[in-house]
């Protein structure tokens, strides 16, 4: 089971790269489906709205102090938009087994979601786009104010949204890779 898990996992990175590099490269770097994994407390219970979670290196601390650098040279929101999408339109995505499997989102502190996550310390994310489907419940952890997966996410978040909540929470969820589910439908192009 340990090998099919690791499987799943690489599998899962290298379709979000793609999905993140095609978002950057063609969309302009505005989030597609795939991004944006509808969320649930409880297997089974009703999901939130979609979530967008972030991609992080392994070694994010590179990241985070070029997206701070990004977005502190400049107050235009629409360059610094712009600076975003180039950077990660490069080579970005290029190597998913660079990337850590612990996926980040920033939420208000004070929102029902954020509150609710902290206290459950786990989810369910159900991942769709491209006729794939990955289903996976996730173990979650309040990111430490000041940590470089903290720094990543919030500078990467500053650079699409210059009207962050002014008090935020930021929450990893790792997957439990041996209980996750992959599927394929026809595709929905």
């Amino acid at each position: 089971m340990e090998g099919q898990a690791e499987e799943l996992k690489k599998r899962f990175l290298a379709w979000q790269c793609l999905l993140r590099q095609r978002a950057m490269r063609v969309g302009g770097g505005k989030p597609t489906s795939g991004m944006r994994p509808k969320l649930s407390i409880a297997d089974g219970g009703n999901y939130s709205d979609p979530v967008t979670v972030l991609l992080l290196h392994l070694d994010a601390a590179p990241d985070a102090a070029q997206f701070r650098h990004m977005a502190l040279k400049t107050h235009d929101p629409a360059d610094r938009y712009s600076a975003a999408v180039k950077y990660l339109s490069a080579a970005y995505y290029q190597s998913p087994q660079g990337f850590s499997d612990e996926m980040t989102a920033l939420f208000s502190a004070s929102g029902l979601l954020a509150q609710a996550l902290r206290a459950r310390r786990s989810c369910i994310l159900e991942f769709s786009q491209f006729g794939s489907r990955y289903k996976m419940e996730c173990a979650i952890r309040e990111l430490e104010k000041g940590s470089v997966p903290y720094e990543a996410t919030y500078w990467h978040n500053k650079l699409f949204n210059s009207r962050l909540p002014a008090e935020i929470a930021i929450l990893g969820f790792t997957p439990q890779w041996s209980d996750a589910v992959f599927d394929e439908t026809p595709s929905e192009r």
